[in-house]
């Protein structure tokens, strides 16, 4: 059978079951819209931003699990899905990008050309360094391959975006499909069989002469799709579980041995428990700078690090500050572990240690609204607000945030329960991912509902999406906290040099439109929260109406973000960088030195009490 290049791609997608892919036509890619849509299998979202396709593409994946694609054409439509690509890449998700170009004449390897037309440029080149696969089709017959060869690299191994570049005559040439070879792949990198022995062999025995083990566990269990083995593990080692923030669906936040999430902005419960632990087994983490701080030599001092993850990079980037590395897919490794936990006969011990871990949770509650979560200058603190919009949340609650306080606050205070899912740009944070993750994630639950947690900075970044959301009536909840601009950056200003002084809100030269005006122009209802009573008369409105709404919640412009590890300046003016478990606002010195084990650090002891 013959059939041109695009129809080919065409068939390809709807082959795989893809129901989904985003993107924005142009003449770089019109043939592979038109095939796609004549098929009329596969239905094209049409973004009005390349980088939210890229970003709608994650979210689709994180909930469905099926390697999807964008559809970029050639310039600056692929360079706009730079952004995209690089979430995906630090955060290892799996996806397809489909680049179209000019002419194959003017696309080979040898070209010299900085620019070869008007658009035309190497977007493959550019894009090598942040994608697992890059290719360029320089023969219509290559088609095949290449394609099966991007999604079979995408999702094989540690997950990434591919990047497969189409000259624009290519896709409307003829090719003899019948004729295009049979594919075939060498299975996945595993650890050998008697590697993964010896590995767990060495885990158990240090289980064993461990008195405070603690579990910390991240989004590279559901990437290997071992999800549903957390519950069973934590249970059967009775041992104190930590989560990352990609992690935090994974297991019901209530669950009695789960005590939330530790890092630099973490909870000060879950950092005393990090820090105060002999052993940590690390699964599925890449336990990256806001997870384990700024000072190595700090982290878990009085114990031992066993590392897990796929990637042996990973595994050499904290030296010897790992005791134990093991290469190895996580859900394999956590199967073999119960195995031999089971073979073994493994009794937990670790009793003592799970009730001053229930002590820490008790004494240091996520939210303190007395102290460091208190309403100020008449706002009500995002901290307080997540807490309390934890129980409106629905048994099968999405939740997609942007940066800012919708990161912080909600990855520090939201509380998910089997069914429900919370997701973010974890690894490039890049502000803007809200509401295109929003739009992904919608259409991942075939145009269901999805809360989506905005700040008023973030919003201006993607704002032209609201329109994809209105094309569709997408049922998003749409929440945006004002708070005047970058609040994060504020606060960097400030502990740098003092002061606000510019680019940050309105009065240094930053400004955001009226929400509930534009909801108006794009024909959402709106609403505002200013109190604690307009929480209670609003929220239930919002949970209740079906279809796209928009919710604009007023807070304090200069709210810190607390607990945070954040520098001390002692009383000879200098600068003092305390470890992980002492927060800011800085608790008494008494109370820090009882409630470490392992002793308080010195650094500590030069801190007075905020």
């Amino acid at each position: 059978m013959k059939q041109k290049v695009s129809e080919y791609i065409a068939d390809f997608l709807a082959d795989r079951g893809i129901r989904h892919v985003f993107g924005i036509i142009g003449a770089g890619n019109v043939r592979i819209f038109e095939a796609i849509a004549a098929r009329g299998y596969t239905e094209i979202v049409c973004v009005h931003h390349e980088q939210a396709a890229c970003m709608a593409m994650q979210t689709y994946y994180r909930l469905t699990g099926q390697i999807t694609a964008s559809l970029l054409t050639t310039g600056a439509g692929s360079t706009n899905g730079i952004t995209g690509v690089v979430g995906a890449w630090a955060d290892s998700i799996p996806g397809i990008v489909i680049s179209g170009n000019e002419a194959a004449k003017h696309t080979r390897t040898d070209n010299p050309l900085r620019m070869w037309g008007v658009q035309g440029y190497d977007s493959s080149g550019m894009v090598r360094d942040v994608c697992k696969h890059v290719s360029r089709l320089h023969d219509p017959k290559d088609i095949a391959q290449e394609l099966s060869t991007a999604f079979h690299i995408a999702g094989a191994d540690r997950p990434g975006p591919c990047w497969l570049d189409i000259p624009m005559d290519f896709q409307g040439v003829l090719i003899e499909t019948d004729s295009l070879p049979a594919l075939a792949y060498s299975t996945e990198l595993k650890a050998q069989p008697e590697i993964l022995q010896q590995a767990v062999d060495a885990t158990l025995q240090l289980l064993k002469q461990a008195k405070r083990p603690v579990l910390w566990l991240g989004h590279g269990i559901r990437l290997a799709h071992g999800e549903a083995l957390v519950k069973m593990l934590i249970e059967r080692l009775q041992i104190p579980a930590l989560v990352s923030w990609a992690g935090i669906d994974m297991i019901d936040s209530d669950h009695p041995l789960v005590y939330g999430r530790a890092g630099v902005y973490g909870q000060r419960s879950a950092n005393f428990i990090l820090q105060n632990a002999d052993l940590v087994l690390a699964i599925g983490t890449r336990l990256s700078i806001p997870q384990v701080g700024y000072d190595l030599s700090e982290l878990v001092r009085d114990g031992k690090i066993v590392y897990v993850d796929i990637d042996p990079t990973e595994l050499t980037k904290l030296g010897d500050r790992v005791s134990l590395p093991i290469c190895a897919d996580a859900k394999v490794f956590i199967e073999a572990l119960l195995a031999h936990v089971e073979m073994k006969n493994f009794t937990p011990g670790y009793s003592d240690w799970v009730a001053l871990c229930n002590h820490y949770r008790e004494k240091y509650p996520w939210v303190d609204a007395s102290r460091e979560h208190a309403d100020t200058n008449g706002y009500i603190n995002s901290y307080a607000f997540m807490e309390k919009l934890n129980r409106h949340f629905k048994p099968d609650q999405v939740v997609v945030t942007d940066m800012g306080t919708a990161l912080l606050s909600g990855h520090q205070v939201l509380k998910l329960k089997e069914d429900q899912r919370l997701m973010t740009s974890n690894g490039l944070g890049e502000m803007g991912y809200g509401l295109p993750g929003a739009i992904g994630a919608s259409f991942a639950r075939d145009k269901g509902e999805v809360m989506c947690l905005n700040c008023d900075g973030g919003m201006m970044m993607n704002l032209q999406e609201l329109q994809t959301v209105a094309h569709h009536n997408l049922p998003i909840k749409l929440f945006i906290f004002n708070n005047d601009g970058y609040l994060m950056i504020k606060h960097t200003q400030k502990a740098l040099f003092g002061k606000s002084s510019v680019g940050i809100d309105k009065a240094t030269g930053v400004s955001c439109p009226d929400f509930s005006k534009l909801a108006t122009a794009f024909g959402f209802p709106s609403y505002q929260i200013r109190t604690w009573a307009d929480f209670d008369e609003v929220i239930p409105k919002v949970q209740a109406y079906i279809g796209p709404v928009i919710c604009e919640v007023f807070m304090d412009p200069e709210q810190p973000f607390l607990p945070k590890l954040s520098v001390a300046q002692l009383p000879d003016g200098s600068l003092l960088s305390p470890p992980l478990e002492d927060l800011s606002p800085f608790i008494d010195r008494a109370e820090l030195e009882k409630d470490m084990l392992v002793g308080m650090h010195p650094k500590s002891r030069q801190i007075t009490a905020s």
